[in-house]
Formats: structure tokens, C-alpha cells, sequence
């Protein structure tokens, strides 16, 4: 079969190769891939400009779901041709204090599809049978696959932000995760902004049919976070790429509110945080996610109350995953999804 492959740490070591089909272990499945979703940890990968260790060669995509094919011989309560999507946490240490108390996703040994073990952007994908989740019948693979980002935006802005009816909230970075977390703030009640550069307006113009606010440059941020009181926004959720825009996030937050950190960023930082201290702010880190949120996730997908159609730019066969991503690295579009054939 074949694979999207980043085999090395040059830039656009990423290439279409033939694998074999995974042999599964007594405790996991063997998932038939209906969709994967592009990530933008997919697109750092191929750029090479990523800040995790991955293990060379790698077959890329973690936002996927498809039915099952076969199942191992412990795996109870599944069975072949149900629907699923599956979590991250491919490995993890099951006697470590974290996956203990239920927050594997943030377990040391953790590593996750497409950078630890080998993803899903290729027709059959090895899962443990304990990362499944159940797709209701009447939710569409194409949107299930992309339970995962729903997920990463769940936990910034419902476990990981203080975030009340009425707040504002800056989003910062128009990306896939930033639209979502706009999202999902929308729907606990906040005015939300969300803020990006002027090659961004395609993915700004997602941003607002989800009723969040558009904002171009740092300046307007500036003034939609003080244009109530002068004192700044409830609360930043920082989904940018990049590390500067931290700075942004504590100068136009309020005293005494809160910034939660959801992107990556490889750039060391060169300013001071004594403003965080003066002004008393929360920062708050957000990785990943864990059962709960999954299966809140999902009934949320369940309903439509979060509809994903808007932030879906396209859909390609495998073999055309360099135009899939091209699209999304251009900003052009927020999600590209693969289709193995």
C-alpha cells in the first residue's frame, strides 16, 4: 500500500512510498482509513521547521477515522466494520503518575501517530484499541476524521481558559486550531475576535462565519481588546505558529486575566515578562487532549452545533497529498482532507 513518508529532517523530505500493511498486536485493531486530516504539524514536518523529536521515516497524518478491519484477540466490545476515530496517544506509559490520573496526554513517553509510530495518511493504520472512539451512524467520516483539532481547541478553550458568557476573546492565528477555538468560544457565550496577517483574510472570512470578528494587524487587536474599558480582553488564546506572539497576548490582556498557549513555537523569546507580573495574568499551556474531551467532542459533532464544513477547504486522493498541502501552507485554505483510495 502506499504512504505519505517524511523519511528525513531536510525540508520537504515527504514523499509517497509503498509500505507494508501493519501487523497488529494482541490488544489493537487494524483501521481501514476512510479520511485523514492535514494537520499544520504535518505541514512543520514537510518544512522542516518542527520543534518535536520524530522517529525517521515516519508515515505522516494523525486526524483520522474509517471502520474496522480486523481485530485483536484481547480487543472486546468492537468489531469489524464498525465506525471509528481514534486519539493520538498511540504509546504511553501505563504505570506513569500521569496516565494514572487520566492525563496520558501528558505523559513523557508519549508519542503520538505521524511523528512517534507510523500515521494514518495510507489505507490501513495499527490503533490500539483503547485510543477508539465510536462515530454516531449519522456523523459523516469526513467530519469525524477531524474530531482530533476539535479536541486540541476543546481543551484550550473549555479546560484550559477562564472563560465566561459575555467575555472578550482574542484568538490569535487564524490557522485550523485558532478557527476552532473561535469557535468554541462562540458557543460559551464570548465575543471573539480573531487575528491574523493580510495574506490571512481567506482563512479570516472562515473565522467570521463561525461569528467571530475579524482583525488585521497588531494594531486593531490593540483596539478591539481596549475598546470597552481601555483595560484589554478577558481573556488571549495564543494559536499562533510562532513565539512572539506572546508578547501581543500579555499586552493586550487585562489585569488579572488570561492567556492560554495552545500554538507552537520553536523561536526562543527576547522580551521581558515582567508585564505578566505587573498586570497579575494567568498563562496557561494546552496540549492535546484525553478520553473526556473525545467523547464530548464528538456528541458536540453529533448535534451540528459545531459545524465543520466551513472550515473544510478540500479533498484529495492520497496521491495528491503535496497539492493538499500546498493549499493549506498557502493560507488559502484552513483544513485539507486525504482520501486513500
Amino acid at each position: 500500500m502506499q504512504a505519505v513518508v517524511n523519511y528525513a529532517p531536510d525540508p520537504h523530505s515527504v514523499e509517497l512510498r509503498d509500505v507494508e500493511t501493519p501487523q497488529i498486536g494482541e490488544d489493537e485493531v487494524l483501521l481501514e482509513v476512510e479520511a485523514v486530516g492535514v494537520c499544520g504539524s504535518d505541514l512543520h514536518q514537510w518544512t522542516a521547521q518542527h520543534s518535536w523529536p520524530v522517529n525517521y521515516p515516519v508515515t505522516l497524518g494523525h486526524e483520522f477515522g474509517g471502520a474496522l478491519v480486523e481485530i485483536g484477540k484481547n480487543v472486546t466490545g468492537w468489531n469489524k466494520g464498525d465506525r471509528a476515530v481514534s486519539e493520538t496517544a498511540a504509546v504511553i506509559d501505563l504505570g506513569s503518575p500521569m496516565t494514572r490520573k487520566g492525563l496520558y496526554n501528558l505523559d513523557p513517553q508519549r508519542k503520538g501517530f505521524g511523528y512517534g509510530v507510523n500515521g494514518a495518511m495510507t489505507r490501513f493504520v495499527r490503533v490500539p484499541a483503547r485510543c477508539l472512539h465510536r462515530v454516531p451512524d449519522h456523523l459523516p467520516m469526513r467530519i469525524a476524521a477531524l474530531t482530533e483539532p476539535c479536541c486540541v481547541a476543546y481543551n484550550a478553550v473549555v479546560k484550559n481558559s477562564r472563560i465566561q458568557p459575555g467575555n472578550r476573546v482574542l484568538v490569535i492565528g487564524p490557522g485550523p486550531i485558532g478557527i476552532l477555538c473561535g469557535a468554541i468560544a462562540r458557543l460559551q457565550g464570548a465575543r471573539v475576535a480573531v487575528l491574523g496577517l493580510e495574506h490571512d483574510r481567506p482563512r479570516l472570512k472562515i473565522a467570521e462565519e463561525y461569528g467571530c470578528e475579524k482583525l488585521v494587524g497588531n494594531q486593531s487587536a490593540t483596539e478591539w481588546a481596549r475598546e470597552d474599558d481601555g483595560l484589554g480582553a478577558d481573556t488571549v488564546i495564543d494559536a499562533a505558529g510562532v513565539s512572539l506572539t506572546l508578547r501581543l497576548a500579555i499586552d493586550v490582556v487585562r489585569p488579572a486575566g488570561w492567556i492560554t498557549k495552545v500554538g507552537w513555537g520553536r523561536q526562543p523569546l527576547d522580551f521581558s515578562l515582567d508585564p505578566l507580573v505587573q498586570k497579575n495574568v494567568t498563562l496557561q499551556g494546552s496540549f492535546s487532549h484525553y478520553w473526556e474531551i473525545w467523547e464530548r467532542v464528538l456528541s458536540l459533532l453529533a448535534t451540528g452545533k459545531l459545524n465543520l464544513n466551513p472550515l473544510i477547504g478540500g479533498t484529495w486522493p492520497l496521491e495528491q497529498w503535496e497539492k493538499a498541502f500546498e493549499q493549506m501552507h498557502s493560507g488559502l485554505i484552513a483544513k485539507s482532507l486525504l482520501v486513500p483510495e
